[in-house]
C-alpha cells in the first residue's frame, strides 16, 4: 500500500490517499465520513472503510471536508467535486479508469454523498469548485444510513450545521432535501440502512428509493432489521468493542456494493 495526503486548495479540504502497490485502471472510491456536518468522522467511517475497499482493489481517497462554522453554504460539495475531479485528473497516477469513480458517504456524509450524486450539475457548485462540468460527478454511489430529507423525519442537526442556522427556510431545507432532486441525471445509489436506526429514521432511505425508482434511474436498497445508527463496516474492525455493531448480513454490504458497480451499463 502507498499512502499520502493531498490539500486540494478548495476550503480546507484534504485527501488521504490509499493506493494498492499496483494498479492498472483500477476503480476508485471517495469515502466521505459522518459527524452530523458538525465533525470528520474519519476513526470509524473514513480509513477502515478506505482499507476495506483497497483489499477488494479499489485505490480509495478519504474526504476531510470542511464543517461548522469552517463551511460556508455549499463548502463541503464543492469540496466533495473537486475531490472526484482531482482523482479524474490524476488517473494516470493512480492507475484507475475515469469511468470507474465512486463515492461513499455515512450519515451526514451520505448526505453530502447523495448531493454529490444529485447536485453535481449545478452552476454555482460547479463554479464554487473551480472544475470543468461533469468532472465532479461519480459513477455510482453509496449511502450508508444517509440523512436525505429536511422534513418531518430530518436529522434536524445536519441540516442546521449545513445550512448555518437553525431557523432555515423552506427553500434551503427544499435545496438540501436530496428526495425531491433524483432525476435522470443521478448518479446510481447503494443504498444501505438498519430499520432500528433512531437518529436518522429509516424513512430518509425509503424516500430515496421511492424517488431513485420514480426517476427509473439503477439503485438498490437494503434494509437491515438490527442495528444502532453507525453501523459502519458492521464488524469488530469498526465496533470498538461494541456487539451492537457488528451483524453478520450487514457486513456484506462491501462486497454487494461492488457488485452493484460492477453490475452497472
Amino acid at each position: 500500500m502507498i499512502y499520502e495526503e493531498i490539500t486540494l486548495g478548495v476550503g480546507n479540504a484534504a485527501l488521504h490517499v490509499y493506493k494498492p502497490d499496483k494498479t492498472n485502471k483500477n476503480e476508485a472510491i471517495l469515502v466521505i465520513p459522518g459527524g452530523g456536518y458538525g465533525a470528520v468522522c474519519t476513526d470509524r467511517e473514513g480509513e477502515p472503510i478506505a482499507l476495506s475497499y483497497l483489499s477488494k482493489g479499489f485505490t480509495a481517497f478519504v474526504l476531510q471536508y470542511s464543517v461548522g462554522e469552517a463551511a460556508p453554504i455549499n463548502c463541503p460539495l464543492a469540496e466533495a467535486s473537486a475531490a472526484v475531479a482531482y482523482i479524474r485528473r490524476n488517473k494516470d497516477k493512480y492507475g484507475i479508469c475515469p469511468d470507474r469513480v465512486y463515492a461513499v458517504g455515512f450519515s451526514a456524509g451520505g448526505h453530502l454523498c447523495g448531493s454529490l450524486g444529485e447536485l453535481w450539475h449545478r452552476d454555482e457548485i460547479v463554479k464554487k469548485a473551480g472544475i470543468e462540468y461533469g468532472e465532479n460527478k461519480p459513477n455510482g454511489v453509496v449511502l450508508c444510513y444517509p440523512v436525505i430529507t429536511g422534513g418531518e423525519k430530518a436529522h434536524k442537526d445536519s441540516f442546521y450545521n449545513l445550512i448555518g442556522t437553525t431557523e432555515p427556510t423552506e427553500e434551503q431545507l427544499d435545496y438540501y432535501s436530496l428526495e425531491k432532486h433524483v432525476d435522470e441525471r443521478s448518479a446510481p445509489a447503494f443504498i444501505i440502512h438498519t430499520a432500528e436506526d433512531e437518529l436518522v429514521p429509516v424513512h430518509n432511505s425509503l424516500m430515496m428509493a421511492t424517488a431513485y425508482a420514480n426517476a427509473k434511474v439503477p439503485f438498490e436498497l437494503h434494509v437491515y432489521p438490527h442495528g444502532p445508527h453507525g453501523m459502519a463496516l458492521g464488524n469488530a474492525i469498526t465496533a470498538n468493542g461494541n456487539l451492537g455493531y457488528i451483524d453478520k448480513r450487514y457486513e456484506r454490504w462491501v462486497d454487494d456494493s461492488i457488485s452493484f458497480f460492477r453490475g452497472l451499463k
